[in-house]
């Protein structure tokens, strides 16, 4: 009977458990940019960076849509990145409405610190999990988020 209830609130803590693995993940990597004396960005600025070094140039709606926030979060993440010299704003000069966001060279320096970082977090979580476990894990996940 024991067992059978550990079960149970094992499996329904599963949320509560990849909730407190985000945090860990992202504690982690905000502690590594600041040893890369990288202070004051989050990992949803992160995200923004990362989706500008694959296409050095966006419109704040392709950031939108590539990170999954909405506009006006990813305008108040993209400012931030202007006020610390990360990155830059344009508008469109056909359409005014249509805002273009772009690396700096500071902005581009950080590819670099990202990649070792992102390495050093997969490493580390990762730790322990054979091929075929994360193999499992992302198809489980996988189907858990196309549940929603």
């Amino acid at each position: 009977m024991t067992s059978n209830y550990n079960s149970i609130m094992e499996t329904r803590d599963i949320i509560s458990l990849i909730s407190k693995i985000r945090e860990k993940v992202n504690r982690f990597i905000v502690a590594e940019m600041g040893k890369h004396g990288i202070d004051g960005i989050g990992t949803s600025h992160g995200d923004i960076i990362y989706a500008l070094f694959k296409k050095p140039r966006l419109t704040m709606a392709d950031i939108s849509k590539s990170i999954r926030k909405d506009k006006s979060t990813v305008t108040a993440l993209v400012d931030k990145l202007v006020r610390l010299g990360y990155v830059t704003k344009e508008r469109d000069r056909e359409d005014t409405r249509i805002v273009y966001v772009a690396l700096t060279d500071k902005g581009s320096e950080l590819k670099p610190i990202f990649e070792s970082i992102s390495k050093e977090m997969l490493d580390l979580f990762y730790l322990n999990i054979s091929e075929k476990e994360k193999e499992e894990l992302l198809h489980v996940l996988k189907k858990i988020y196309s549940n929603f």
